[in-house]
């Protein structure tokens, strides 16, 4: 088997890891782009002594760690004189213990696996993870839309919310319930299911609801590699059925951190 086919079917994950770091579609992508050219311009020197996912996020952390990407329109080089620039994006960059909870959280490693991808050990990690819940345990309290038809999901989000400190607005089943409750209260953070129970779209919901007012989007699927194509817009933060309470806590966290960010995206 070819080093692209065993990367394949890890591509999708890694598109959503590098979203949830950047806090946009664009950049995340830009960003296993220049990951990938990399491994295609030196294969020889891709990690051949560990599995191919984390060989492949491995690259990736190297490429996230330098100053430049190409393709990526934000990213400037402050020898050149573009000094703000380059403030602006250090200010933005997913602080270490947030990479060690979104890695371990989201991604599913092992505190071993991720002390490899950011070159530390197993105890720095598990450190690190703390100082990241630390963090999010003084975030401040953000109202919740939750768009979620199977009832002991959408009790499950509710609870995993009310713990982290924020606010249910409601709770709604459908795209039109999704709308008006919206509408009636807007909410600092929408988690959204993609199949609703009248067959209508969370997708379509959350775009009705964007057409209103911006508001930062997390979409719950049992089925990610179907949004994570790069055939069409894709959600920026994504959480995977059946999830891990942890997971969830993670995303809203970093959903909620980029929103609140003063620099510009």
């Amino acid at each position: 088997m070819s080093l692209g086919q065993q990367l394949a079917p890890h591509l999708p994950f890694l598109r959503r890891y590098a979203r949830a770091l950047t806090g946009s579609q664009h950049h995340g992508d830009s960003y296993v782009k220049a990951a990938l050219e990399a491994i295609v311009q030196a294969p020889d020197q891709f990690p051949r002594d560990v599995d191919p996912r984390l060989g492949l996020y491995k690259t990736f952390q190297a490429i996230w760690g330098s100053v430049n990407v190409a393709n990526d329109d934000d990213v400037g080089d402050a020898s050149g004189g573009n000094e703000a620039i380059a403030r602006a994006r250090l200010a933005r960059i997913t602080p270490l213990p947030r990479q060690a909870l979104l890695l371990t959280a989201m991604e599913g490693f092992t505190p071993e696996d991720a002390g490899y991808l950011i070159d530390t050990d197993a105890d720095a990690v598990d450190e690190l993870v703390a100082e990241a819940l630390a963090e999010i345990e003084e975030q401040t309290r953000a109202d919740v839309l939750i768009i979620e038809d199977e009832p002991i999901i959408a009790m499950d989000l509710e609870t995993i919310v009310r713990d982290l400190g924020h606010d249910v607005t409601g709770v709604a089943v459908t795209r039109d319930e999704a709308v008006a409750q919206a509408k009636a209260r807007r909410p600092g953070l929408v988690l959204a299911d993609i199949q609703l129970a009248d067959d209508s779209s969370g997708i379509d919901a959350v775009k009705d609801i964007l057409a209103e007012f911006s508001v930062p989007v997390i979409f719950i699927t049992a089925f990610p590699e179907r949004l994570l194509t790069g055939e069409r817009p894709e959600p920026t933060f994504l959480i995977t059925k059946p999830f891990q309470r942890s997971t969830v806590k993670a995303a809203i966290a970093q959903a909620l951190f980029f929103d609140r960010a003063t620099v510009p995206a």
